[in-house]
């Protein structure tokens, strides 16, 4: 199972990530309304910095499809994220823009958004409750999903053990790795340890593997 770490703003975050080693991390890119937002000269600034190994994520909410065209391409992201009301027009008009991976995000409440998520063109899926509320959906509807997934919304390290035993090949934690509305590094590395079962050393700067990690979706 693999892990992303959302929401970096800082370049302490990237620090830590860099030290964690989580397979993605995520940057919430032209979002006002959250506290985790960045402009693209932000974005540009810290993705210099991170570790090559870490793959990139920008999400977006109804950004002009050619502006998150023009960060894919450019390399600033490798991934497009798309949390809002992104259809599958929008979606063919960003593949022809650009090669790179596109995933979407859906706000699962009901079966109906399962079968929803589902029919999706995207690359790849990402299951939550919305709108970075920081709260779990009712897990009880992920038996309905058929495809591969990312599990997202109030992940933490109490409820990871079980977010674990489902048919997610990705968790996506935000909220559960701050302090204060900051992420927090010692948070980070406990959570990436959990997920993906290495023992992370601060010091030295190294995580020692443990188990083997899968495929990146």
């Amino acid at each position: 199972m693999q892990v992303k770490i959302c929401g970096l703003s800082r370049t302490e975050d990237i620090e830590a990530v860099n030290t964690a080693r989580p397979d993605y991390c995520g940057f919430v890119i032209h979002v006002p309304k959250s506290r985790r937002n960045v402009d693209v000269v932000t974005l540009r600034t810290l993705r210099r910095s991170l570790a090559p190994d870490i793959t990139p994520v920008g999400v977006f909410v109804d950004e002009p499809v050619e502006q998150v065209a023009t960060l894919l391409n450019e390399g600033a992201l490798a991934v497009a994220q798309l949390h809002g009301h992104e259809d599958e027009n929008y979606l063919a008009v960003l593949r022809r823009l650009t090669c790179k991976s596109i995933w979407q995000a859906f706000q699962i409440r009901s079966e109906d958004d399962v079968h929803r998520a589902m029919k999706s063109s995207a690359d790849f899926i990402l299951l939550d409750a919305g709108g970075g509320s920081g709260v779990v959906f009712d897990w009880t509807l992920l038996a309905g999903v058929t495809r591969p997934f990312a599990l997202a919304g109030g992940l933490h390290a109490e409820n990871i053990p079980e977010a674990m035993l489902s048919k997610a090949c990705l968790l996506d934690v935000s909220s559960g790795v701050e302090t204060n509305g900051k992420k927090d590094r010692q948070k980070i590395y406990q959570i990436v340890q959990m997920i993906k079962g290495e023992r992370i050393c601060p010091k030295e700067n190294l995580a020692f593997t443990a188990g083997s990690i899968c495929p990146k979706p």
